[in-house]
């Protein structure tokens, strides 16, 4: 009876944990395409009017106007007159619309910050936040890096690896992991330190085959009488 008890809480646990993670994705997606949808439903109820199109259908173009426009509005600020123009824009934004900045940053920071290291291209280290002499190290990502020689780093935290801390630490209290991607590093956090192991680990040096060296050539080379 055991036995068969097992059988099923293993055959069950086995057939959640791979309907799981696609149901999820699943919601996920149903999630983002419904935000997407929302946002873009005055282009769409636009569309469907002017021609005879279905709902989906002017979703679709719905979406694919609205890239569009980013695609013109990255065009627009490469130019003289257009850089002038989002600068001015900008500055009037910074000075009297509350927040403007504060969302700015963020955005820049995620996606390329200036004179800076953005978020997901930045890179994984160990960080002894209670300084060298401590064995105390944490997951961390370095965001920038500072003139005086000190980076400030991201802690995320689990599971949520969007809410964290941001220390500031000198470089001989990082230990950088560049054979680990962020992407890697945050799957850690997600799943609350299950697979951390990768961070203790040396990175994996990779044969490559060449061409033999000189000292193989002599060595291959038959020697004369």
């Amino acid at each position: 009876m055991k036995r068969w008890q097992s059988y099923i809480g293993l055959t069950l646990l086995g057939g959640l944990m791979v309907a799981l993670p696609i149901a999820i994705f699943i919601f996920l997606l149903q999630w983002l395409l419904g935000l997407v949808t929302a946002l873009i439903a005055p282009i769409s109820h636009w569309l469907a009017r002017w021609a005879p199109l279905g709902e989906q259908v002017a979703d679709l173009l719905g979406v694919l106007l609205v890239l569009g426009a980013f695609f013109l509005v990255g065009l627009a600020v490469k130019t003289s007159v257009g850089r002038w123009v989002h600068n001015r824009v900008d500055h009037w934004l910074s000075r009297f619309a509350p927040g403007y900045s504060t969302i700015r940053e963020v955005v820049s920071q995620f996606v390329g910050g200036e004179n800076n290291t953005s978020l997901l291209r930045g890179q994984v280290c160990r960080a002894y936040i209670m300084g060298r002499q401590s064995p105390v190290s944490v997951t961390a990502i370095v965001t920038a890096r500072h003139d005086n020689g000190d980076c400030t780093v991201y802690v995320p935290t689990a599971p949520i690896p969007s809410s964290g801390f941001v220390y500031h630490l000198g470089e001989e209290c990082i230990d950088l992991l560049p054979h680990i991607s962020v992407e890697t590093a945050m799957r850690t956090v997600i799943s609350c330190g299950s697979g951390s192991h990768i961070l203790s680990e040396p990175p994996e040096e990779v044969e490559e085959e060449g061409e033999p060296g000189e000292e193989d050539k002599k060595a291959t080379t038959p020697s004369g009488p």
